[in-house]
């Protein structure tokens, strides 16, 4: 129980001491961790707890959506892969076929690490 708590007040503090950019990674990194988890459950047929990753993972996507600045072109194009990757959830939920979770767990796998590297690279200087 006291690990729980001290975990629990770690993820606080790191959320609240982050700057928009580790934000955004720390919900990139949530999201695979969310999806890898619903695969695991699948694989143990736990629908119930593997349905509750799948509305995680969705909270997460609409969460990214919420945040977009659409003052910048791309906004429009995350929202647009955002968006097809809710879809490709709604339809794993329905169909229960594992490749659909997969292209979003391959997805959420590379814009964590894409991002984890653009925040080094603004922190050390280099992203001007």
């Amino acid at each position: 129980m006291y690990a729980l708590n001290h975990q629990q007040q770690y993820i606080k503090t790191k959320v609240e001491t982050a700057g928009p950019g580790e934000l955004t990674l720390l919900l990139y990194e949530e999201l695979y961790r969310k999806l890898n988890m619903a695969k695991m459950l699948f694989s143990k047929n736990q629908q119930t707890e593997m349905l509750e990753k799948i509305h995680g993972a969705q909270a997460i996507l609409y969460e990214l959506i919420g945040t977009l600045n659409f003052d910048y072109e791309l906004a429009g194009q995350l929202r647009e892969l955002y968006q097809f990757y809710l879809s490709q959830l709604n339809s794993f939920v329905i169909k229960r076929e594992l490749e659909l979770l997969e292209s979003v767990i391959e997805f959420a796998k590379e814009f964590a690490m894409t991002w984890k590297e653009a925040v080094h690279l603004v922190k050390n200087g280099k992203g001007n």
